[in-house]
C-alpha cells in the first residue's frame, strides 16, 4: 500500500489505472481482504471507506484521503519494523498479509510528460519482505528534477553534481555519447544516425516543447465548452467513407486512464482502402498522443468528443520499459513540465529523456562555461550548466526563460564574436585606395543633369559611401533599398568619384535583364559627360566580345556592367578601383572573390533590392555597414493591391481590358512554366492560351516569358513589351528583379499563396514605376485563415521593410528569401524576431570583447568556440572581404 500511494503521489492524484484496477479500486480491495481476515482491526474498515468515493472527489479532498490512509497505516508499518521476531501471533500474520498484498507499481507516470503515455499501467508485485517499512509520508515536490543518487521525495535540489576541486572538467564536445549511462556502443549508432555524437550534442538536442503534466486535463474531468489538452494512448482507429461520397471520416479513440473519447477527423477528396488504411497508419494504436480542442458531446453518440481537435503523435513506449522505471526516474515523465524531443528510427522518447537526464546529471557540471562570470553578472545571465538542466527538466517556466536566454545568448554570441573578428582583421589590411571626391567633378556635374532631385536618404547614403571611400581602408558596406527607391542613382554617383580619380568601375548583376537595364540608363546618363559604358554578356558573339575586352583593358571604358560573364578570365581591367554587386544575395563568396582578384584592392559596395530585416542583417552582415534608403522619390503613388478569389476573375478581366482601353500595359505571373502532376498550382503556359481566348481580351496582343526561353529571346519579348507591342505579358517569376515598364500598371499574381511575401513585393515592384496609379491583384483559392491573413499583410502596407519584418516572423530565417541555401547559420532556439534584445546584447558584447582583445588570448575558451563554430558557418555569411 506504501507504493501505491507513493506512485498516486507522482501521478499527481490521478487515480492511475493499472493493468488489473486503478488505485482506489486497488486500496477499496485489499482492505477489504484484510478486513475479512482480521475483522478486530478496524484500520482495514476505516480505509476501505476512504477509498470508496476516492473517485469522484476533487484533488483536494484526495489529498486529504491519502494522508489520512498514511496516518492508520503508519503504526502497523512501525510495529513490523521494531518487531520482526515478535511472538504476538496477530501482528505476525498482519505482517504476512500485508507482504502478500502490498503492491510494487512501476508506472509509466499515468502522464508521461510529454504527452507520452502509452498506458498509463500499474502492475502489481509483492513487496520484498526485506523491505525496510517507509518512516514518514512526506509527498513528493511535483516539477523537481531527482538525481539517481538522491531519493525522489521532496527533492529540491539541482541534479547538476557540485564541481569537486582538483577534478578535470570534461570537454563535453569531444566526449562520445556512448559513456552516457544508459546509452552504449549500439545506442550510440542510433543517436549517430540522428547527429548525435558527443554528449554535448546531446545537451544540446533541446526539446520541442514542454508539456505541462502540473496543469494537466483527465478526460473524466471534463467539462462540455472547455479548451482542453490531453495525454493519453490510441486505443483503436477506424477510418470510412461519409454518405458524403467527398469526405472520408477518420474516428481514433483516445483513452488515459480516467476515462476514453473519441475524436473524427474529416478528410476531403474520395477515397479507397488504400488510402484509408495510410490514414490509419498515421494513428497507430497504443501509441501516445497529445490532442487539443474544444470538448464537446457528440450530436449522435452523446459521447465525448473535441471539436477541431489538433492530435499529435509522440511514439511509443513499451511495457518493459515502463516496468523499468523506479521511483527515482518515474518523476521525468509525471508531475512537472515534461520535455518532448524531435525523434528518429529506434529512438523511444521515454529512453531518450532518461539519457539526456543521465548525461545532465554526469557530465553538465564538469563543463566549463565559457563565458567568463564578469560578464554574466553584467548581462544576467545563469550558468552552463545550470542553463543546461533547467531547458531540459525546467522547475517551472520561468526556470526554462531564464535557461533558453543564456543558451540563445550563446548561439547568437558564436556568430557574432567571429564576425567581430574578421571585421577587426578586415579593417588592419594594408594597401587599401584612398578615393576623395573632388568639388566640381563628375558627381556634381552627374547632380546637375538629373531630371530630379535626391531624396534625403539617397543623400545621406551616398555621404556614407563617399566617407568610406576617402579612408584608408577597405569599405565594407551593404545598401539596401525598397523597389524603387534610387541604389543605382547612388552607386552611379559613387563610380563617378571613382572615375574623377582615374579608376575604372565594375557593375555585376544576377540577370541579362537586369544588366541591360543598368547598362541603358548609365549609358543614358554618363555619355553627356563624355564617359564610356559598355555591356559584358555571355549571349554575345566573339566579334563583339573581343572588341569589348579591348577597350576594357585599354582603359576606354570607365564602367563595365554585366552578369556572371565578367568572372571570365578574358575580362581583364587596366585600373579596377569601385566594384558593386546588385542583387549581392544572388551571388557566391568565390564569385566576388574572382572579381576582386581582378585589381590589386578594389572597394566593394554590395546593394539589394530586398528589405532585410535589422536582427537577419545583424546576423547575416554583422561585420558589415548597413545603410538604408528608405525614401521613395517624391511623386511616386503607393500601389493599391486587393486580395481576390478565382471567382472574382470575370471583373478582374474587365478591370484589365479598361487599363489597357486607358493606355496602360499588365503583367499576369504564374508560379510555374507548366502543368504539373503533384502541384496543384496553374502554369504559364496553359494559361496564355487560356487568356488569348478571354473575351475581354479579345483584340489584345499577349506575350509569354518564362526562363526556358533562351537569351535572345527573353530580350525580344522584353523589348517588345517595353515598345507597347504586348498589351499583357504572361511570366514565371523570371520578371522578379529589375524589369522596368513605366508603362505597366497592373500586376497578377496566381497562386499567390505559394509566393512568400518578399517576394510578392518584389513581383508588385514592377508596377508603380510611373506616374499613373498602379493596381497590384493577388489570387489565391486557399480557405486557410492563417494564409490569408498572411497575404492580407500586402493589402495594408507598400514598406518593403514592414513587410519583411512580418516575412521573417511568419516564415523564419531559415526561408526567408532562400537565406538557408545562402549560408545562414542553423540557429537551433534562437529567434531572430522574438530575441532581438539579446542579439544586441551579444554582438555589442563581441565587439567590446575583439576591441580589448582582437585574438582572445585571454579567453581561450571563446577562441576554441570562435574556432569550432567558424567550421560550421558558411563563407557566404562570413563574407571574405
Amino acid at each position: 500500500m506504501w507504493r501505491a500511494i507513493s506512485f498516486e503521489r507522482r501521478a499527481y492524484y490521478a487515480d492511475f489505472q493499472g493493468k488489473r484496477s486503478t488505485f482506489s479500486q486497488f486500496m477499496r480491495q485489499t482492505a477489504d481482504r484484510l478486513c475479512r481476515g482480521y475483522p478486530s482491526e478496524v484500520v482495514w474498515t476505516t480505509i476501505r471507506g476512504l477509498f470508496r468515493q476516492y473517485v469522484n472527489v476533487d484533488v483536494g479532498t484526495r489529498i486529504s484521503i491519502v494522508r489520512r490512509a498514511e496516518e492508520l497505516l503508519m503504526p502497523l508499518y512501525q510495529a513490523i519494523a521494531k518487531s520482526s521476531e515478535s511472538e504476538q501471533p496477530v501482528q505476525a500474520e498482519t505482517d504476512k498479509a500485508l507482504v502478500a498484498a502490498t503492491p510494487v507499481i512501476s508506472v509509466a507516470a499515468q502522464s508521461n510528460q510529454s504527452g507520452d503515455h502509452r498506458k498509463p499501467i500499474a502492475t502489481i508485485e509483492a513487496v520484498p519482505k526485506d523491505e525496510p517499512a517507509p518512516t514518514s509520508a512526506k509527498p513528493h515536490q511535483p516539477g523537481t528534477p531527482v538525481s539517481n543518487n538522491r531519493p525522489a521525495a521532496g527533492a529540491s535540489d539541482s541534479l547538476v553534481p557540485k564541481k569537486t576541486e582538483g577534478k578535470k572538467h570534461v570537454d563535453a564536445a569531444t566526449t562520445p555519447v556512448q559513456y552516457v549511462k544508459g546509452v552504449g556502443p549500439k545506442f550510440a549508432v542510433v543517436l549517430g544516425n540522428f547527429g548525435i555524437h558527443t554528449v554535448e550534442d546531446l545537451l544540446r538536442h533541446y526539446p520541442r516543447r514542454h508539456l505541462d503534466f502540473q496543469n494537466r486535463s483527465f478526460i473524466r474531468q471534463l467539462q462540455v465548452g472547455q479548451e482542453v489538452t490531453i495525454f493519453g494512448t490510441i486505443r483503436s482507429v477506424s477510418a470510412f467513407q461519409s454518405r458524403n461520397k467527398n469526405i472520408s471520416v477518420l474516428s481514433i479513440t483516445i483513452n488515459d486512464g480516467t476515462g476514453s473519447l473519441t475524436i473524427s477527423k474529416f478528410i476531403g477528396g474520395r477515397s479507397n482502402k488504400y488510402l484509408m488504411d495510410r490514414y490509419k497508419a498515421q494513428y497507430p494504436k497504443d501509441a501516445q498522443v497529445i490532442a487539443s480542442g474544444l470538448s464537446e458531446r457528440d450530436k449522435v453518440t452523446g459521447r465525448l468528443t473535441l471539436k477541431n481537435a489538433e492530435v499529435e503523435v509522440l511514439g511509443f513506449t513499451s511495457e518493459a520499459e515502463e516496468d523499468e522505471l523506479d521511483s527515482a526516474t518515474a518523476t521525468l515523465h509525471a508531475g512537472r513540465l515534461v520535455p518532448v524531443y524531435p525523434l528518429t528510427e529506434g529512438l523511444s522518447l521515454k529512453h531518450l529523456r532518461n539519457v539526456i537526464y543521465n548525461a545532465i546529471g554526469g557530465f553538465a557540471g564538469d563543463i566549463e562555461d565559457h563565458l567568463p562570470e564578469a560578464i554574466r553578472k553584467e548581462l544576467d545571465l545563469c550558468d552552463l550548466p545550470n542553463a543546461y538542466e533547467q531547458i531540459h527538466f525546467p522547475r517551472d517556466m520561468q526556470s526554462f526563460e531564464t535557461a533558453r536566454r543564456r543558451l540563445v545568448f550563446d548561439e547568437l554570441f558564436a556568430i557574432q564574436l567571429h564576425l567581430a573578428q574578421r571585421r577587426y582583421k578586415f579593417d588592419q589590411t594594408e594597401g587599401a585606395l584612398t578615393i576623395s571626391c573632388p568639388d566640381g567633378g563628375y558627381v556634381d556635374q552627374l547632380l546637375g543633369s538629373l531630371p530630379f532631385t535626391l531624396t534625403g536618404a539617397q543623400k545621406r547614403v551616398f555621404a556614407e559611401i563617399s566617407r568610406d571611400l576617402a579612408l584608408p581602408k577597405p569599405m565594407h558596406r551593404l545598401v539596401q533599398g525598397d523597389v524603387g527607391s534610387g541604389k543605382t542613382v547612388v552607386a552611379l554617383l559613387a563610380f563617378m568619384i571613382a572615375i574623377q580619380n582615374k579608376y575604372q568601375c565594375v557593375m555585376m548583376a544576377p540577370t541579362e535583364i537586369l544588366a541591360e537595364q543598368h547598362f541603358r540608363q548609365f549609358q543614358r546618363l554618363i555619355t553627356p559627360l563624355g564617359l564610356r559604358c559598355c555591356l559584358v554578356l555571355g549571349k554575345q558573339g566573339q566579334k563583339e566580345r573581343r572588341q569589348t575586352r579591348q577597350q576594357i583593358l585599354s582603359g576606354q571604358i570607365n564602367i563595365a556592367v554585366g552578369t556572371h560573364a565578367l568572372l571570365e578570365e578574358d575580362v581583364e581591367f587596366q585600373n579596377l578601383g569601385l566594384i558593386v554587386i546588385d542583387e549581392q544575395h544572388r551571388f557566391g563568396v568565390k564569385q566576388r572573390a574572382r572579381l576582386k582578384a581582378k585589381s590589386q584592392s578594389p572597394e566593394l559596395l554590395t546593394m539589394t533590392a530586398t528589405p532585410i530585416p535589422r536582427t537577419l542583417a545583424l546576423t547575416m552582415h554583422g561585420d558589415l555597414d548597413v545603410s538604408e534608403i528608405d525614401e521613395l522619390p517624391p511623386g511616386r503613388k503607393p500601389v493599391k493591391t486587393k486580395l481576390l478569389r478565382p471567382g472574382q476573375k470575370k471583373e478582374l478581366n474587365q478591370f484589365i481590358r479598361d487599363q489597357i482601353d486607358l493606355g496602360r500595359q499588365a503583367y499576369v505571373v504564374f508560379p510555374l512554366i507548366e502543368e504539373s502532376e503533384t502541384l496543384a498550382a496553374k502554369a504559364a503556359t496553359q494559361e496564355f492560351e487560356r487568356l488569348k481566348q478571354e473575351k475581354e481580351f479579345a483584340g489584345l496582343s499577349i506575350g509569354l516569358m518564362h526562363g526556358k526561353l533562351k537569351p535572345q529571346e527573353k530580350d525580344d519579348i522584353m523589348e517588345r513589351f517595353r515598345s507597347c507591342e504586348f498589351h499583357i505579358l504572361v511570366s514565371t517569376t523570371v520578371i522578379e528583379v529589375g524589369v522596368d515598364v513605366p508603362n505597366a500598371s497592373v500586376m497578377v499574381i496566381e497562386n499567390a499563396d505559394r509566393f512568400g511575401l518578399a517576394q510578392l513585393h518584389q513581383l508588385r515592384g514592377r508596377v508603380g514605376r510611373g506616374a499613373d496609379q498602379s493596381f497590384c491583384f493577388l489570387i489565391s483559392d486557399s480557405r486557410a485563415q492563417p494564409t490569408r491573413e498572411r497575404l492580407g499583410i500586402m493589402e495594408q502596407t507598400n514598406d518593403g521593410f514592414v513587410i519583411a519584418e512580418k516575412d521573417l516572423e511568419l516564415r523564419g530565417p531559415g526561408e526567408f528569401m532562400g537565406y538557408r541555401q545562402s549560408g545562414l547559420p542553423d540557429m537551433v532556439l534562437a529567434d531572430l524576431v522574438k530575441d532581438a534584445r539579446t542579439l544586441e546584447e551579444s554582438r555589442n558584447t563581441a565587439i567590446a570583447l575583439i576591441k580589448e582583445d582582437p585574438e582572445l588570448t585571454k579567453y581561450p575558451l571563446m577562441k576554441r568556440l570562435v574556432e569550432r563554430n567558424s567550421s560550421s558557418l558558411e563563407p557566404e555569411v562570413l563574407r571574405s572581404g
